[in-house]
């Protein structure tokens, strides 16, 4: 399948929501799409058009807004996709993925704990590698590092 049936299947699927298809070299492209179209493209992607395995879940904080994107993998066609959204500054937040590829748990999970992206409906959104109650976001451009005193952990029980 070309990278112009991937954007026929996508825009039959979620219509005005699909943005577009960019050339992403070695890949079969970067689909971008509105947030509001997540659940319905992940379930085309993976029924569709093959790709069954999520590899990865990350997010950029650009200032003005954050991106989140989703690389998938097709072993029928041996070949990554590339999904992507972009999210208000304000509010980012954007259906989870888990139900779709389960994988996407501990994904969403460093995603949200690093940039600050909110994942609807995720079935366990809470730290991975931060400290339980930690609250700071350290990849947001906002970040700034604690002076020690500043900083209260909570410490937790294994």
């Amino acid at each position: 399948m070309q990278s112009d049936d991937v954007a026929r299947t996508v825009a039959a699927q979620i219509g005005e929501r699909f943005l577009g298809l960019e050339p992403f070299p070695r890949t079969a492209g970067r689909l971008r799409f509105r947030s509001e179209a997540a659940l319905p493209l992940f379930h085309t992607v993976k029924e569709q058009l093959g790709f069954h395995h999520l590899s990865m879940v990350g997010g950029i904080d650009w200032v003005t807004h954050r991106e989140v994107f989703y690389v998938v993998w097709s072993d029928d066609r041996r070949q990554y996709l590339l999904l992507s959204a972009d999210l208000p500054a304000a509010a980012p937040h954007i259906e989870s993925a888990a139900s779709v590829w389960p994988a996407a748990n501990w994904h969403e999970r460093e995603t949200w704990e690093l940039v600050d992206i909110q994942f609807d409906h995720h079935p366990d959104l809470r730290h991975l590698l931060l400290p339980d109650g930690y609250e700071a976001h350290p990849l947001l451009r906002s970040f700034q590092l604690h002076e020690p005193e500043e900083l209260e952990v909570k410490q937790r029980s294994v």
